[in-house]
């Protein structure tokens, strides 16, 4: 086994009381104003926002440091209207008679249906993919992967917080099956879809649904 090498930390900045409390109800005001949209502008948002944005999510902490996940960002307009067909076959799948009634009873509120124009007006659809295993670039042999699952989910979160940080409206997309995302974007069998991220502008007087989040006694505990 190798000797683990340590660095110090440099980049720590220790803050007050005061200011470490400011900080944090200013990020909390700006999370609260991120909200769910499914009517995009087709307004142009620069590669490098993106860019940056998928950097920001490759920061998340992962099983052993493998970072197993994998980024497709899609802006080509003939291959989103690929990806809208192909998702929207689910979808017919899903409330044709795949989904449960208490499901579909369940996504009455926000108005949700087969349709998806979005993965065509949005300029940027971002395919999350979770690596299974690795694949070792000299040999091609398998390396082990952990906690797959929760390293993709970190970041996928730290991906939809710098895309709002940024000034995007985001929605997280589920078609399932989702195995269509890996031959759109030419994925290796070692890759699975977590979820497409859709990112732009939101549409000129775009509606939401009228929901709240839960207060924070009702999802925390204090021992």
């Amino acid at each position: 086994m190798s000797e683990a090498k340590f660095v110090d930390h440099t980049t720590f900045i220790h803050r007050e009381p005061d200011e470490m409390l400011k900080r944090s109800a200013d990020f909390l005001d700006l999370m609260k104003r991120r909200r769910t949209v499914r009517d995009f502008s087709d307004r142009d948002v620069p590669r490098e926002v993106i860019e940056n944005a998928i950097l920001t999510a490759g920061r998340a902490p992962s099983g052993a440091n493998k970072q197993p996940w994998h980024f497709a960002a899609i802006s080509d307009p003939a291959m989103k209207a690929k990806f809208r067909e192909a998702a929207e076959q689910e979808e017919r799948d899903f409330y044709g008679g795949r989904a449960s009634e208490e499901w579909l009873e369940d996504l009455v509120p926000f108005g949700t249906d087969e349709h998806k124009p979005f993965l065509e007006t949005a300029p940027w659809l971002i395919a999350v993919f979770r690596q299974s295993y690795g694949l070792d670039e000299a040999t091609g042999e398998r390396t082990k992967n952990y906690y797959v699952h929760e390293s993709a989910g970190l970041a996928s979160g730290f991906l939809i917080a710098a895309l709002h940080n940024a000034g995007l409206a985001t929605l997280t997309h589920t078609p399932s099956p989702m195995g269509f995302l890996n031959e759109l974007c030419g994925r290796p069998k070692n890759e699975h879809a977590t979820m497409l991220v859709v990112a732009g502008y939101p549409a000129d007087e775009v509606k939401v649904p009228d929901i709240d989040k839960k207060p924070l006694k009702d999802f925390s505990t204090w021992l």
